[in-house]
């Protein structure tokens, strides 16, 4: 007797977006995105394909054509996880959109992963270390993070409320605490940054650590099929 063993692909996760979830080179360490602790949390049934780029919006992720090679390759029961805002909100910056583009891009994401079977779950922008002089946090994402809330709402969608959930957690840390979160550096502390850094916008390994199990704990809020894939410490 013979018997054919099939072995079902493993599922996949997406996440598409910009610096604060993607993979950074060696060069820019200890800045650590979000995505890349990620993909240590699930076990063998799953695989992270984290797209991230660092500077990318809504627009400049589609007009550089890094969205088209993520549809063609989605499959039924897939995930695909959605954050931008941060090079959106920004007039100045190339790759800004008006609110109105940023809505349509977002729907645009949403609309071609159901296309395929595959599931979206939209993510508000992580926050900023942005506190006033009474040590409260202050969002800096408010009008483009109300836009991906309207859309999630508007279209069905599994929404993660970063925003609210990070500025929470930056909170609980306070002004102080929480720079032990983000890519400081002392002068001659680390080669990468020769004169020191700092940076309220980018994580550094701990600080991003922390943002992947927010993320991790609302997946198992919004009871997604994927947290039974989580691997329970």
């Amino acid at each position: 007797m013979s018997f054919s063993l099939i072995k079902e692909e493993p599922l996949k996760v997406y996440l598409i977006g910009d610096s604060t979830m993607s993979i950074k080179s060696v060069g820019t360490y200890p800045e650590t995105g979000w995505g890349m602790p990620f993909v240590n949390f699930f076990d063998s049934t799953v695989v992270v394909d984290n797209r991230a780029q660092n500077g990318r919006s809504t627009r400049t992720f589609i007009d550089e054509n890094r969205w088209s090679p993520v549809v063609e390759a989605l499959k039924p029961g897939d995930y695909v996880f959605i954050q931008f805002g941060h090079n959106d909100e920004i007039p100045t910056k190339k790759s800004a959109t008006t609110e109105q583009q940023f809505k349509n891009y977002l729907i645009k994401y949403v609309t071609d992963t159901r296309s395929k079977q595959a599931k979206p779950v939209l993510l508000t922008s992580v926050a900023r270390r942005n506190f006033d002089e009474k040590g409260k946090i202050v969002g800096t994402h408010d009008v483009y993070a109300q836009i991906v809330r309207n859309v999630a709402k508007e279209t069905n969608t599994p929404l993660i409320d970063m925003d609210v959930k990070s500025q929470k957690l930056l909170q609980e840390f306070g002004p102080d605490k929480s720079a032990l979160l983000f890519n400081h550096l002392l002068p001659g502390e680390n080669p990468n940054y020769p004169t020191g850094k700092i940076d309220d916008t980018h994580f550094n390994e701990l600080g991003a650590r922390l943002m992947a199990q927010l993320v991790l704990a609302e997946i198992k809020s919004l009871k997604l099929d994927l947290s039974n894939r989580i691997v329970k410490k």
